[in-house]
């Protein structure tokens, strides 16, 4: 131990709790904003303040609490907390573009079709007549459409046999701005997914289809 007074500590534990008490105030009061400003600078505070509370009383009684805190410079956090914004409020300026792509065969373009049509049926509902389900489908393009409108709209949808999956791949991109749909034409089935000149791309996932072994080979 040393020369330490207990006053000390117990006055370092008192600004712990008023830490914590007004990060909560903070918490509270943001109402569940991500990164909100306010937070940030209480949960520096109390981070703070835990550290050296633990310090004090590991100098005093060779003691430690369970907070595995270290110390935080407040004018560098509020230095990386001005970079981070692009305005009050606004935790991620950036926007990420996540582009898949999977290619498939297609076996049977007849049976690719019907089972389109089937979905597309299920989805309108028993009392349904053919008026309510609208043109037939003729083409493999119409058929995948309706797939994905008739489910939830993913990539899932399309896991049936009529049709093999090939290779595919994901990319993540940061984007400067965010997709505009309207900047492009209904027949543009490239701009969209084209990347802008200053995007970066931060990472790439490459799919292959699953080969069903022959159970000799199992």
């Amino acid at each position: 131990m040393t020369d330490l007074k207990p006053a000390d500590l117990d006055a370092a534990l008192e600004r712990v709790f008023e830490a914590a008490r007004a990060h909560l105030a903070a918490v509270k009061a943001s109402g569940g904003a991500v990164e909100d400003d306010n937070v940030g600078k209480a949960y520096v505070v109390l981070n703070n303040a835990s550290f050296d509370y633990d310090e004090l009383l590991l100098d005093a009684y060779n003691e430690v609490t369970p907070w595995d805190v270290k110390p935080i410079d407040e004018d560098e956090a509020d230095h990386d907390h001005d970079h981070d914004h692009d305005g009050p409020g606004d935790a991620y300026p950036n926007s990420i573009a996540v582009r898949q792509r999977r290619d498939y065969r297609v076996p049977s373009v007849s049976a690719l079709i019907r089972v389109a049509e089937s979905a597309r049926r299920a989805a309108a509902g028993p009392d349904a007549d053919d008026a309510d389900l609208g043109e037939p489908i003729t083409s493999v393009g119409e058929a995948v459409l309706e797939l994905l409108q008739s489910g939830d709209g993913s990539l899932g949808e399309l896991d049936i046999p009529e049709l093999e999956p090939l290779d595919g791949l994901v990319t993540v991109t940061e984007v400067v701005a965010p997709l505009d749909l309207d900047a492009f034409e209904e027949e543009d089935g490239d701009g969209p997914f084209a990347p802008g000149p200053e995007d970066r791309l931060l990472g790439r996932l490459d799919e292959h289809p699953f080969i069903e072994l022959p159970d000799e080979d199992r």
